[in-house]
């Protein structure tokens, strides 16, 4: 896999000013188009394609899972929200339905209604 040239050099070279050689020496053969006419990623542009593929599916994967994470947890408090909501529901019926808080809302209405009196009775058939 010789993608890069790599020029030969007699004296000695500190490693900064090599790499600078070495990446624009890609950089001019990237930009002319060099690099993509070379015969190695000729043959290989099927498999470069496939990588990019997985690539993207490898992303969308990940918004998709977190885009279900994100509803999972609104989804939760919701729940968590309803519950509460029931609780405090089901606290003020047993509250209302008190004998006692019957007869002072029946007061409070105006209405022309006494307790009876008399204890129910069964009806047989």
């Amino acid at each position: 896999m010789m993608w890069f040239k790599k020029k030969k050099v007699k004296d000695f070279v500190p490693p900064l000013q090599e790499q600078k050689e070495v990446l624009g020496d890609s950089m001019k053969e990237l930009l002319d188009g060099r690099l993509l006419a070379d015969t190695v990623l000729r043959k290989n542009i099927g498999f470069i394609l496939f990588l990019t593929f997985l690539g993207i599916v490898y992303i969308a994967n990940g918004y998709a899972t977190e885009k279900l994470y994100m509803k999972k947890v609104n989804m939760e408090k919701e729940l968590s929200e309803l519950r509460f909501e029931s609780i405090t529901t089901a606290s003020e019926l047993m509250r209302i339905s008190v004998p006692s808080e019957v007869e002072k809302r029946i007061r409070e209405a105006g209405l022309d209604l006494v307790q009876s009196k008399e204890p129910p009775t069964k009806i047989n058939r």
